[in-house]
């Protein structure tokens, strides 16, 4: 009697310790209500930013010489934010403040 105690209780324990089955799900990703079309007429790609309370939030990096247009996560419309495009040899940066970003934005650089 004792042997079977010990061993319903070794596989109670075995089951308990077992793996278990476990679900991931991803949340709805938040819409952003901001866009921003970027123009780049540099002859290197240029990485895009968003200038926020101080801190740079990338966004994108674009081509040469071609237009993207991207998402801007975390920004509310109507927010004013300030845009920053890097080229990728980091020569320079170019740079616009005070913008207040609503649907659609179109900036060109340089």
């Amino acid at each position: 009697m004792k042997k079977l105690i010990v061993m319903l209780g070794l596989a109670v324990a075995a089951t308990a310790c077992g793996p278990r089955q476990v679900e991931v799900k991803t949340g709805p990703q938040p819409v952003s209500e901001v866009t921003l079309k970027v123009t780049n007429n540099l002859s290197q790609a240029a990485n895009i930013y968003v200038v926020s309370s101080g801190s740079d939030i990338f966004l994108k990096q674009v081509g040469a010489n071609s237009t993207e247009t991207m998402n801007v996560p975390g920004i509310s419309a109507g927010a004013t934010v300030g845009l920053k495009a890097t080229p990728i040899d980091g020569s320079r940066s170019y740079t616009r403040d005070n913008v207040t970003l609503s649907g659609l934005y179109q900036w060109q650089i340089p």
